[in-house]
């Protein structure tokens, strides 16, 4: 089963200097040597956004260019819309980009890796389901 990748995991992995070792940093390892690894357009965006430098840039492009994106459709939109509604009325608070990970997560049936503890909160009310680090 493929796995939406959310913005930390692909940040811990490919922004920082030195990626300290962890359970998610390995965990997105295997999972893109399966050919499971997910990446949707507004995460690419996230990852892309505020780099200093522009080889910096253009070599995290180039290797966030090896992903094909899930194609954003329409009702994703909506569903997501949908669920941040439905979350700000019950007191839990999220972005954007986070609900449409919800949404889209729902429509293809796949889990989220992530390490934003927004994620936990969601799925109090929300059809999604979370992926763990295997180790």
């Amino acid at each position: 089963m493929k796995v939406i990748v959310d913005t930390c995991i692909w940040s811990l992995a490919l922004r920082r200097n030195d990626p300290s070792p962890n359970g998610y940093v390995a965990e997105l390892t295997e999972l893109i040597k399966e050919i499971r690894a997910q990446l949707i357009g507004p995460v690419r965006q996230e990852l892309l956004c505020g780099i200093k430098s522009e080889k910096q840039f253009n070599l995290l492009r180039k290797h966030l260019r090896a992903f094909e994106e899930i194609e954003i459709e329409m009702e994703d939109y909506e569903l997501a819309a949908e669920y941040f509604n439905m979350a700000r009325k019950n007191g839990i608070q999220g972005s954007n980009t986070d609900f449409l990970i919800c949404a889209i997560s729902k429509r293809h049936k796949m889990p989220i890796l992530t390490t934003d503890k927004d994620f936990i909160h969601f799925q109090t009310l929300l059809p999604i389901e979370l992926h763990k680090p295997r180790q």
